[in-house]
Formats: C-alpha cells, structure tokens, sequence
C-alpha cells in the first residue's frame, strides 16, 4: 500500500480550478503522457492552457509541463503549482522543496520523500515495479513509464476515462502498435491507484461545456494554415528554435492540400542558412511569388543587409519572428518579446517596416494571410512578430473562419494596362500620392513592362542616379508609403471607459493581462483602459488613446522596454506619460506579477 500524508490545509473540494506540473526527463516520451492529460481535460469541456519548458541541447536533461485548468476561462501560466508530478529523480528534491505550502506530490516510492514537506500531500507510488509489471519489453519501458502518472493522475483526481482513452487515440493517431502498447499502461496504473491510494487532496475534475467552438492548438500550426489558406507559393527557411516547427507544419500541409494532378503548386527549400533563406525569399518576391520564411531573433540579425534591400527595392515578402531570449543564443527555449525594435527598424539607414502582433491561435492565423496581403499591396517586406510561448505552446483557440476573400494583390499592371499607359509609367514614381508606386511582373508581355531592380539610388523612373534630389524624393517617398500604412493595419483593440490611467500591451502577455484587470478591480479596485496593439505602424487610435489619458502603463516581455522606445520614438510628444512594466526572466508573464507591479506604481502616483 503506497503512504498519502494530509497537510493541514482545507480539504474542501476544488473543482476545475488546478495547475498541475510534471517534471521529467527531456526525450522520455512525456510529451504524449502531458498531452493525453491536457487532450483529456479540454475533451471534458474545462478551459485548459499547457506550457512545455525544456532543455535547449540534448536528449535526458530535465523538461517540465505545466497545465493549468480552470472554469473561469483563465488560461494564463500561473507560479505556483498546485499538483507536482516528479518522474525525474535528478529534480525531485527541487521540485519537492519548490512546491507551493498544501501542494499534492506525486512521485516514485523509493525516492522517500515523505518527510521533505510535512506541510504537502503525499502520493508515493511505486512506479519502477509497476511498469516492470505491465510492460515485459525492457527497451520500451522508458518511454511507457510517463503513461502511468496519466493512469495514476486520472484515477485521484477523476478524469473521465473515456475522455482519457480518446485523447490517447489523438494524439497517437496513425500509430496504434504504440497506443496498443501504452493504453495497458494507462488502465493499469489506474486500477493500481483505485486500488492502494487514498485520496486525502480536495482536486477534482468534472465535466462541464466551456469549451464548445473551441479547439486546442499550437501557434506555429495556426500561423502555417493561415499562409497556406492566404496562398503562400514559395517557403524558404533554415531551422532555427523555436520557428523550425512553422515550416515543418507548413510543408505538411501544402503537401496534403495544395497538390494538383500529383504535382507541387509551391515550392519549399531549406536552405543552406539565414542569410540565404532571405536571399531566395527576395527572389520570389520580386519574381511575383508570395513568398515566406520563419526564424527568430538571430536570424533577424543575418537577414538584414536582404532585408534593406527589399525595403529599398520594394520587394514584398512575408517573415514570422518566433521570439526567444536573447541577446547572443541567449535562451532558445524561453520565450521573450525582445525583437520589438530589431523589427521595426530592420536593417542599416532610414528603414521602418510593417509588423503584424498577433495574441492568439486564431489571430496569427488570420495575421498570416493578411501579412501576405499587406507585402504585396505596400510592395515591402512585412513581419509577423509571435514568441515561443504562441509558437510551441498549446492555446485553447476559437476554430479558425475559412477565408473567402480573394488575395489582394495591389498595384500590379498587367499588359492591358501597361498599352493605356504608353510610355508614362515608372516603377518607383508616386502616381496616386499614398507613396505606393506601380510594379509588373517579371515576364509580362510588354516592353515597358521590364526595369532594373536595384538597391542603389534610383529615379522614379528606376534608372540609376546619385542626385541628392532624387535620393531624398524617393526616401520621402518611402515615408509615404508607411504612413499609408497606418490605415491599412491592423486596429488596436481599445476598451476605454474613461479611467485615468490606461494600459499598453500586445502579443503572449493577453491572458495574463485579461486575468490580472479582474484581480486588480476585485480586489485593489483599481481600474484602468486598455490599449492591445496588433500592428506597427501605430495607427490613429493609439496616439488618442494615449493622448486621453494621464498616464499609461506599457507591459511587456523584455528589459529595456522596447515597445515603450518604439512608442517614444513615434510619439515623442507623450514621452512623460509612457512608463514601462517589464517582464524578462524567459518565463510567461502571470497575472499575480502584473498586478503587484500595477499596485506598486499607482502607489507611487
């Protein structure tokens, strides 16, 4: 009989309403046994988010999952645990001495924890024996052992075993030699739990209906649906942490759905690094492709002198950053909004580039298609700024609107607009004064179709010239084209009730923010306005936005506040009212920290 010690905390039963964190060993197979639990949980109508934190170099160094449950829609990362699952005997200690006061552990029997934390609830479970027990094969017992936690966790805390059972089949689909391993696994340590564990914790899951029109998925798929339904042609990438995954699902998808008649309508080339994934992507641009690639913030870096050039050229193009902790390698696998400035004003010179900030599943995957759009309306490269905590984490999402509207391709002249225009056109002139100039395709029919691309000083005509009349038109031309811009990005989402004080945020640091306002009025009574950007340039209603309040709070995932710089740099004029609450230890943002940090300040106001 396996020992389950009671804190003195309060018994009463807590439904729905749990964080439940498993430590394990990176490439154990714990992503399947944390994923079945998640599934599970989402299957039984439970509002559900999950975070995976692991290691950035080899197989066997330790990895965590965090899954928070909770029947008030609240999904952001929460600190501290409420069920500790400890599979890995190089972190138990840690784990154990980490655990919140009135935690529940569960963890292998030998390891004799028990007296650690008198103040916790004790599980101790046999877990070696057991899998010796219900997996004869020695080699796959390592990779089988994680499925009994799920067995063990599914029984204490009443998961619908059906639900259990389905998830399994999801997320093993196609593979049933390892569900008809795994599943004897699971039923096992279930019934050894129902057998030999007295429950002596208050968690309890039930089945409730939070989740209809709702789906589980990670950032990095949304996005790469998104591209394929907004018609991506050419994908040009080299694997860098944590996009990699972006293109993988991209191919996969464009190799089931946009075949015809057995052949590729695309193209998708790993190149041989950054620099030359960026080179091929300006190539395709420039040749009429809607072309995209995906890295993070080192590849930013090498991508540059390219970037410069399609600016300069009026290249369209379409590159999601999947932020992670920099500078330097950094953290790959921590998550950050650190890339804000190197974005905005990529590459050497007067350059400012359109970026898209998408919060969630459903939104970068509408951002996607809209990126494509907007590159070749404004005929420059376009960015989709996400991080690793939308990129590879698991968001319970809204289902996506399958899009109807036809591509918008911009100002392309064609080979009947090209004879009505005679000899009067000029690739870089400014014949509309939105700064957006005419641009043809390589191969139209036409001999006035063809000009020279160049990322040297040029005449509206394209012709080259170092005059400094030319290069400043044509700069305040490009000028232009960005406060054009501002009308045709997307518009912040704005909830102005008037209150003095307003708050700024954008991107991954949504939920936490949602969650900590409810916390701030409940309990502090302190209300404020919020101000989501989705979009570089700021648009109108950010300038009124701060403009009518006194002060205004900028949140974000970084040291130096670089969206309050942005800001600042934009809208000098209200510099004084601009004060950052920044967020960087490569972890997502929690509520709890938003709002000791907002207490804090409107203290000191």
């Amino acid at each position: 009989m396996a020992t389950a010690q009671a804190s003195e905390a309060d018994t009463g039963t807590i439904v729905n309403d749990f964080v439940l964190h498993v430590a394990t060993a990176n490439g154990s197979g714990s992503q399947t046994s944390n994923m079945v639990l998640l599934r599970a949980l989402f299957g039984m109508g439970i509002p559900v988010s999950g975070k995976n934190l692991f290691p950035s170099n080899i197989q066997g160094l330790p990895t965590w999952f965090t899954i928070r449950a909770n029947k008030d829609g609240w999904i952001a990362r929460k600190q501290d645990a409420d069920i500790v699952v400890c599979m890995n005997s190089e972190t138990s200690d840690e784990d154990v001495e980490s655990a919140r006061e009135g935690a529940v552990l569960i963890y292998e029997e030998s390891l004799n924890l028990g007296e650690k934390r008198p103040d916790c609830v004790h599980y101790a479970v046999p877990f070696k024996k057991l899998i010796a027990e219900c997996c004869p094969d020695l080699r796959l017992r390592k990779l089988v052992i994680n499925m009994l936690y799920v067995g063990v966790c599914a029984q204490l805390f009443g998961f619908d075993m059906e639900e259990i059972k389905k998830a399994l089949g999801t997320q093993l689909a196609g593979k049933q030699k390892a569900i008809d391993i795994n599943l004897p696994a699971l039923e096992f340590a279930y019934k050894w739990a129902e057998e030999n564990l007295k429950k002596v914790d208050p968690f309890r899951v039930e089945r409730m209906n939070a989740n209809e029109g709702k789906i589980i998925i990670e950032g990095n798929a949304a996005a790469a649906l998104g591209l394929m339904f907004g018609g991506v042609t050419v994908v040009t990438w080299y694997p860098i942490t944590p996009s990699s995954s972006l293109c993988e699902y991209l191919e996969e998808y464009l190799n089931r759905f946009r075949m015809k008649d057995g052949k590729k309508t695309f193209a998708v080339v790993q190149a041989e690094d950054e620099i030359a994934a960026v080179g091929m992507l300006a190539g395709a641009g420039w040749a009429g492709a809607r072309a995209f690639t995906s890295t993070s913030g080192p590849g930013i870096s090498l991508m540059n002198e390219f970037i410069g050039l399609a600016y300069f050229a009026e290249i369209p193009f379409v590159i999601c950053n999947v932020a992670r902790t920099g500078p330097s390698t950094g953290l790959p696998t921590r998550t950050m909004q650190g890339d804000i400035i190197s974005l905005f004003y990529a590459s050497h010179g007067d350059t400012k580039h359109v970026v898209v900030i998408p919060n969630t599943p459903k939104e970068i995957f509408e951002m996607a298609g809209e990126a494509l759009n907007l590159a070749e309306e404004l005929q420059t490269p376009v960015f989709i700024l996400s991080d690793l905590d939308l990129g590879m984490n698991y968001w319970m999402s809204d289902r996506f609107e399958y899009p109807t509207e036809p591509f918008r391709r911009g100002k392309v002249l064609g080979k009947d607009e090209l004879e009505k225009l005679g000899g009067k056109w000029g690739r870089y002139a400014d014949v509309d004064g939105d700064g957006i100039p005419y641009r043809t395709i390589p191969g139209t029919d036409h001999p006035r179709a063809a000009y020279f691309t160049r990322g040297t000083g040029h005449t509206p005509q394209a012709t080259y010239s170092e005059k400094p009349t030319d290069w400043k038109n044509n700069m305040d031309r490009l000028a232009r084209k960005f406060e054009t811009a501002k009308n045709m990005v997307p518009k912040p989402e704005i909830k102005d009730n008037g209150h003095a004080a307003g708050l700024i945020y954008f991107g991954t640091t949504t939920e936490a923010i949602r969650e900590a306002c409810v916390k701030l009025e409940t309990k502090h009574n302190l209300k404020l306005d919020l101000c989501r950007l989705r979009a570089f340039p700021f648009s109108q209603e950010v300038e009124d936005f701060i403009n009518k309040h006194e002060r205004v709070y900028v949140v974000e995932l970084n040291r130096d506040g670089q969206m309050r710089m942005a800001l600042n740099a934009e809208l000098p004029r209200f510099s004084q009212k601009l004060h950052s609450i920044t967020h960087y230890d490569g972890m997502p943002l929690t509520a709890d920290e938003v709002v000791e940090a907002l207490v804090k300040r409107e203290r000191e106001v």
